[in-house]
């Protein structure tokens, strides 16, 4: 007979075995690709208790542990003011899945709920600049987020439709405010619903947002816009099953040529700059 598995055994090997192609060779592909992790790194990866975050901070941990890539690894939990049972899922689960986190306590739960305008916003910012902040003190020079396949075409089709703007979600950053530091988001080429499928094959139950904001915001009548987004995602593919891998492969290959407009760090630009030195187009 077999040997039996452990609880964690068993999660680890569904990552590697069952979800390999969908999960594990995303996330390891997506490293190469972007050059995410370099020797010498020592990594802050940030949890908030959702699905993603946690699957992020298990298959870095995994990384870690069999990787050549000389690396080190700092597993940080933000308490940002959730209730006493969503901090108690977040440890529970962190548990679980045996993944030894430091946490450490903000109160921005309660600032980013008295703007009446762009709470979440707000919200993102400061947690941002809290991870940023910690992982430094404890010798980090990245931090990893969980975002994800489905986050980078949302992000590109919430800046069209609402802001104006066609803006990416980029795999990694330097970061602005703290010199040397810089973001890197590994689940790039992950998407949300093999994350999904992983936690309810697992028996894992997740956090979501656990908001004050988010859980009045959510009665209201009408959907978020990313939720919007989402449910009209889903209706065009259904005849257009590819119409997600041509948003994100168009983050790719954008034909500046063809840009009426554009920034670049900042600084605006026309297509007139240059209009009588480019030659034929037509």
């Amino acid at each position: 007979m077999g040997r039996t598995l452990t609880p964690i055994q068993q999660i680890e090997q569904s990552i590697v075995k069952r979800y390999h192609e969908t999960l594990w060779s995303p996330f390891c592909r997506a490293i190469k690709k972007y050059q995410l992790i370099q020797p010498g790194d020592r990594i802050a990866v940030c949890i908030s208790g959702g699905k993603d975050s946690m699957l992020l901070a298990k298959m870095m941990q995994m990384l870690h542990r069999h990787t050549a890539i000389p690396f080190e690894v700092q597993f940080l939990v933000m308490n940002p003011g959730y209730n006493e049972e969503n901090r108690k899922r977040v440890e529970d689960n962190a548990r679980l899945l045996e993944i030894p986190c430091t946490v450490f306590e903000s109160r921005i739960f309660d600032i980013a709920n008295t703007q009446e305008k762009n709470p979440c916003y707000l919200c993102a910012r400061m947690r941002r600049g809290c991870l940023y902040k910690k992982a430094r003190e404890l010798g980090c020079n990245k931090i990893a987020l969980g975002h994800h396949f489905d986050d980078v075409i949302g992000t590109t089709l919430l800046g069209m439709f609402y802001a104006g703007q066609l803006q990416g979600m980029m795999p990694k950053l330097h970061s602005k405010n703290y010199p040397g530091m810089e973001l890197i988001r590994p689940l790039y080429l992950v998407r949300e619903e093999d994350i999904i499928a992983w936690a309810g094959a697992n028996g894992l139950s997740f956090i979501q947002c656990a908001c004050r904001f988010t859980e009045r915001a959510e009665q209201e009548e009408h959907a978020s816009k990313r939720r919007e987004v989402k449910a009209l995602l889903k209706e065009l593919k259904k005849t257009n099953p590819s119409i997600e891998d041509n948003i994100f492969s168009s983050l790719h290959l954008l034909q500046l040529d063809t840009m009426v407009g554009w920034k670049y760090r900042g600084e605006a630009h026309s297509f007139l700059d240059d209009y009588d030195d480019r030659g034929p187009g037509a």
